[in-house]
């Protein structure tokens, strides 16, 4: 029996992946803020994971799935904020900083005393080079890539049964870039859907999604320092 519980289930990615582990005969528990639109699936939860017990409903709705083989973190925000007004960052860096590791602590932590499991993230290209049009978007992905290496170490050395797979699509086309701002290479939920699932199946430590975007980031981790500070981005 394969079991998954997949956080931001509502729209975009994390409700396409909630779908195709379904479809390939998963148990899903679904969960997000805006729980009138998980009615497709048998198990969900309303959980905002910015509130201090978001944790125990995530244990709570594992506890009700029978166990969780696989964690799925598609809850995240993401602003083009060049006027660094602060609400936009505080929340970006409540939502992709405290509430993903509250939510992926306890992923981890309730895998440890039941057996292992695997834990994937969507993260972002964005944290491969600290982007000035989103300072704290970038800033947070790249605390999600660091953290989830740390946790990678920290399974291996207790000897424990848990997998990570780092998903790091570029630009996709959900609601979340809905904003008026133009933004190239955009990718098909759809297929980035179906990429991040066989990449869970593969047990793929890092994934970055699709091979231009793969090809972009390489090529952004061998500009020097120097010269990136003074990309006109």
């Amino acid at each position: 029996m394969k079991r998954a519980i997949v956080i931001g289930a509502s729209s975009g990615i994390g409700l396409e992946v909630a779908r195709l582990l379904k479809a390939k005969g998963w148990t899903v528990g679904v969960a997000a803020r805006r729980v009138e639109r998980l009615s497709e699936f048998e198990h969900s939860a309303c959980i905002d994971i910015n509130d201090g017990k978001a944790g125990q409903q995530l244990t709570e709705l594992a506890d009700k799935l029978g166990g969780m083989d696989l964690y799925f973190h598609a809850s995240g925000i993401g602003h083009q904020n060049r006027k660094l007004e602060e609400d936009i960052e505080m929340q970006t860096v409540e939502t992709n900083g405290l509430g993903f590791t509250r939510m992926v602590g306890t992923a981890y932590r309730y895998m440890a005393t039941h057996g292992g499991g695997h834990i994937a993230v969507i993260s972002s290209i964005a944290g491969t080079k600290g982007l000035g049009p989103a300072p704290a978007y970038s800033a947070t992905k790249a605390f999600q890539n660091t953290y989830l290496q740390a946790l990678e170490q920290l399974a291996n050395a207790r000897h424990l049964n848990i997998r990570f797979t780092d998903l790091r699509p570029g630009f996709v086309a959900t609601d979340l870039l809905n904003d008026g701002n133009h933004y190239p290479i955009l990718l098909d939920k759809t297929k980035v859907a179906h990429d991040m699932v066989t990449s869970i199946e593969k047990r793929r430590h890092i994934r970055v999604i699709d091979w231009r975007w793969r090809a972009i980031t390489w090529m952004w981790r061998r500009i020097p320092r120097f010269l990136w500070r003074r990309l006109p981005l």
